[in-house]
C-alpha cells in the first residue's frame, strides 16, 4: 500500500513510521513518500502511482488538484485532521474516497485553548520577555480573575465539552452554544444553553469551537464584535475562517474588546507551519494582528501532543487499512451527506464506501 504524505513535518514522519510498526497492522505492508510540500495543483503528480494520499490542513485539494490525483491513480484521501473544508467535496465525488480523523486528542485541542487564555489575561508572554531582558517592572501587567467571571463556549463537541469542564472548574459561569444542545452536560456543569446573542454580550470570554461552514465564516465580525464587552477575550482554536480578521484588528485597535487568543488565521497556509523568520510578512492584515501586545498567536500548535500525534497516525492508518479491505468506513466524508446536512451520516453506514455503495 503505497501513501503519499504531503505537507510533512518529522513528527509525521516518525510518528506514521511508528504506527505502521504496531500488532494491529502487521496484516499490511505500507510503504510511504513524505513530500515537505503542500498538496495543490502543481504539486498533485508527486502522487503518480500511489493509492492513497495522506493530506493536511492547508493542503488544496480543489477540482484540478483532484482531476491530477485522480488520473494519476489515486484512489484515496486519508485528511490526517477532523477538518475538511480545504476539500472540494462536489469534485471529489465519484472519483476518489475521502476519510479523516474526527478526533484524536480533544484534550490536547481544550487545554491549548485554555493555555491561550490564561497566557494572554495574565500577560505572561509579556512579562517572560520583559525578564529576559532583566526587566522586572510589573507595570502593564494586570490581569483578572476568571474565577467568577462568565465563559461562552460556541460549539459543544468534544473539545468544546472539554474546555466548558476545564473553564467551569476555574469557577467561571459556562454559556454554551450548539446546533444540538446537550441539556444533560450543561445540567452537569451547571452551564446554559442560551442564544448567540445572549453569549456575545454576556460573555467575558469567547471560545470558539465549531466547524467551519459557509453559514458559520466570520461568524465573528464587526456586527458581532460590537456585541461583546470591551472586558471580552476571544478565543480560537478551530478554523481561522470563522473571525474576519479585519474587522478582529479593527475592534483591537479601537479597545472594543480585550483581546484575543488565536492558534488558527484565515489566510494561514502561507505562513503557518513554516520558517518565516529571515522574510518579511507581507500580509498587511497578519503583520498588524501580531503587533498587538494583547493579541497571542501560535501557529495552529493546539493539536501537537505526543497522544494526539500518535492518535493520528492510527486512526489514519486505521482508514486507510478498512479501505483498502473493503470493510465498513466509519470516518468517510462525502458530498452528498454534506450537503444533505449529515456531515456525520458517513460514519454511522454499514455499507462501506460511502459515495459507491450507501444509500442516502
Amino acid at each position: 500500500m503505497r501513501i503519499a504524505f504531503f505537507d510533512t513535518k518529522p513528527y509525521d514522519r516518525n510518528y506514521f513510521e511508528a504506527g505502521a510498526r504496531q500488532e494491529e497492522f502487521s496484516d499490511m505492508r505500507f510503504e510511504f513518500s513524505f513530500f515537505e510540500s503542500k498538496l495543490n495543483p502543481a504539486t498533485a503528480a508527486l502522487a503518480k502511482g500511489h493509492e492513497v494520499v495522506c493530506a493536511f490542513v492547508n493542503d488544496k485539494l480543489d477540482a484540478k488538484t483532484i482531476e491530477a490525483l485522480s488520473a494519476g491513480g489515486v484512489k484515496l484521501i486519508a485528511l490526517r485532521c477532523a477538518g475538511y473544508n480545504n476539500v472540494d467535496l462536489q469534485a471529489v465525488w465519484g472519483k476518489i474516497h475521502v476519510v479523516r480523523v474526527p478526533a484524536y486528542s480533544p484534550h490536547a485541542v481544550a487545554e491549548h485553548a485554555a493555555a491561550l487564555l490564561q497566557t494572554l489575561n495574565r500577560r505572561i508572554h509579556t512579562a517572560y520577555n520583559r525578564t529576559r531582558d532583566g526587566n522586572f517592572t510589573l507595570t502593564g501587567l494586570v490581569g483578572r480573575d476568571l474565577y467568577g467571571k462568565t465563559a461562552g463556549i460556541i460549539g459543544t463537541g468534544k473539545i468544546g465539552k472539554i474546555l466548558a469542564t476545564i473553564l467551569h472548574g476555574f469557577g467561571m459561569k459556562i454559556l454554551l452554544d450548539d446546533l444540538y444542545p446537550d441539556q444533560a452536560f450543561a445540567q452537569s456543569i451547571g452551564g446554559e444553553y442560551v442564544s448567540r446573542e445572549r453569549l456575545y454580550a454576556e460573555s467575558d470570554v469567547i471560545s470558539l469551537h465549531c466547524p467551519l461552514t459557509p453559514e458559520n465564516k466570520y461568524m465573528i465580525n464587526a456586527e458581532t464584535l460590537k456585541l461583546m464587552k470591551k472586558s471580552a477575550i476571544v478565543i480560537n482554536t478551530g478554523r481561522g475562517g470563522l473571525i474576519d480578521t479585519k474587522a478582529l484588528v479593527d475592534a483591537l485597535k479601537n479597545g472594543k474588546i480585550r483581546g484575543a487568543g488565536l492558534d488558527v488565521y484565515e489566510e494561514e497556509d502561507q505562513y503557518f507551519f513554516e520558517d518565516k523568520s529571515m522574510e518579511p510578512i507581507r500580509d498587511d492584515v497578519l503583520a498588524r494582528l501580531i503587533q498587538f501586545p494583547n493579541v497571542l498567536l501560535t501557529s495552529h500548535q493546539a493539536f501537537l501532543t505526543e497522544e494526539a500525534l500518535g492518535e493520528i497516525a492510527r486512526v489514519s492508518l486505521d482508514n486507510v487499512r478498512r479501505w483498502k479491505k473493503g470493510e465498513p468506513q466509519i470516518n468517510e466524508i462525502c458530498y452528498r451527506c454534506v450537503d444533505a446536512g449529515k456531515a456525520s451520516s458517513c460514519a454511522k453506514t454499514t455499507e462501506g464506501r460511502c459515495w459507491a455503495e450507501s444509500k442516502h
